[in-house]
């Protein structure tokens, strides 16, 4: 799969995970519904949207972002405590909505996806908090994701 597949499939699950923070219940499948059915995409840059209806996302965008949306949602708890266990001075519910919902992410990755290289994971995280975050966030997802990356793929010799 193409860099530039999995980098909108990050930022859009990021999109619908922001969303899903403080969200309660529901069925996944309803989410990614609603989020489909109101997305619109224009080639040249993710995000900003176009009065035609008709714009198409890219079928591997979009089962890349799906893949990692009903990833964070099935695995959410083992997400929470891992990112927890590495963030030590601050709780989850203390946490930027965005840096949460990033660090969801890229621990799916780290977890559930060996194909990614951690280094790779890590970086696109460091990106996408650039891009969304605040001026912390780049550093802080670093460091959590990096403690997070030596327990659950430690370098071998």
């Amino acid at each position: 799969m193409a860099r530039g597949v999995r980098r909108q499939g990050r930022e859009i699950a990021l999109k619908v995970l922001y969303s899903l923070v403080d969200h309660e219940g529901g069925s996944m499948e309803k989410v990614l519904q609603d989020f489909w059915g109101n997305f619109r995409f224009r080639n040249d840059v993710l995000g900003e949207t176009s009065e035609e209806p008709d714009q198409d996302i890219n079928p591997q965008v979009r089962a890349f972002a799906e893949r990692l949306i009903c990833g964070v949602g099935e695995h959410l708890e083992g997400l929470d405590k891992a990112i927890g266990d590495c963030s030590t001075s601050w709780s989850l519910d203390r946490m930027a909505r965005v840096d949460l919902a990033l660090l969801r992410l890229a621990v799916f990755e780290l977890l559930y996806c060996p194909d990614v290289p951690h280094n790779v994971i890590i970086n696109e995280a460091i990106e996408l908090g650039k891009r969304f975050g605040t001026e912390e966030t780049p550093a802080f997802v670093n460091g959590v994701l990096d403690q997070i990356a030596k327990k659950v793929r430690p370098v071998r010799p």
